[in-house]
């Protein structure tokens, strides 16, 4: 494991830890490459009902660290480039972003500081997003003269409306978190974000992990199909979890009023 990410794990739930906090947890290449590499890990854990993702030293991420651009620029120059793709539809940069989202299991973010560029995009592939109020966020790719290229076109068009997103991309403004719960960017503002990234996370590991990860399933899926794609989606997932042994588990744990006992 790369000290560029640290990994914590409790009760089901593992804790996903930018590590620079010199740095306000900037990105360079060694740690883009452990997010997702640490991602990528999680994927193929069944024990591990939650993931939270966060950043060392109250800062969740500045966004790419400018000194190791030229590092970063000679990496997605080479072996075909950005347009290669490495990690499924992703390249490695965009990664950083999707693993998350195509996580089995539920992403909670907990940001605090700032989620600036790369940052916000990697904040914007959580299915929860928990702000600090004194959070500031900015898509601030323009500064540099570039785009959003880590994942944050498939996320933001999902959660923002469209002149939002063209306003924050063309200017690179910094925003508050009051605006980013407004506009979608965040689900709910709290004065910890770890601790309520928790609570949370602790509420989706008590629930069935087959009824968890389907429904993140499901809610991906149906995402972009239309009515009948959507009926028949939903059918079709319903039908895999009845009379399944965790399943049953959960109602008789309901009918018997005691904490269920879920197999992973």
């Amino acid at each position: 494991m790369s000290d560029r990410v640290l990994i914590s794990e409790n009760d089901n739930v593992a804790t996903v830890s930018l590590n620079r906090p010199d740095k306000m947890n900037a990105l360079d290449l060694e740690l883009i490459e452990a997010l997702v590499a640490e991602g990528s890990k999680l994927a193929l854990r069944k024990d591990i009902r939650a993931v939270i993702l966060t950043g060392v030293g109250g800062v969740f991420c500045a966004g790419l660290d400018t000194a190791a651009m030229p590092k970063i620029a000679a990496f997605a120059a080479k072996s075909g480039g950005i347009m290669q793709r490495t990690h499924g539809t992703s390249n490695l940069f965009q990664a950083t972003s999707t693993v998350w989202s195509s996580l089995p299991m539920p992403v909670i973010a907990a940001v605090e500081g700032y989620a600036f560029g790369g940052g916000f995009q990697i904040m914007l592939g959580a299915d929860i997003r928990i702000a600090a109020p004194d959070t500031r966020l900015s898509i601030m790719e323009a500064k540099w003269g570039l785009v959003p290229d880590m994942g944050g076109m498939v996320a933001m068009h999902r959660l923002a409306r469209a002149d939002i997103i063209r306003r924050l991309t063309y200017t690179a403004e910094v925003f508050s978190a009051d605006d980013a719960l407004n506009w979608g960017f965040v689900t709910e503002l709290a004065a910890d974000p770890l601790a309520r990234a928790t609570e949370l996370a602790q509420a989706i590991a008590s629930r069935s992990p087959d009824a968890v990860r389907a429904g993140k399933a499901l809610i991906n899926e149906t995402a972009s199909q239309d009515e009948a794609e959507a009926l028949l989606a939903e059918s079709r997932a319903q039908e895999a979890l009845i009379g399944s042994p965790n399943q049953m588990e959960a109602v008789m744990a309901g009918f018997q009023k005691r904490p269920p006992n879920f197999k992973d």
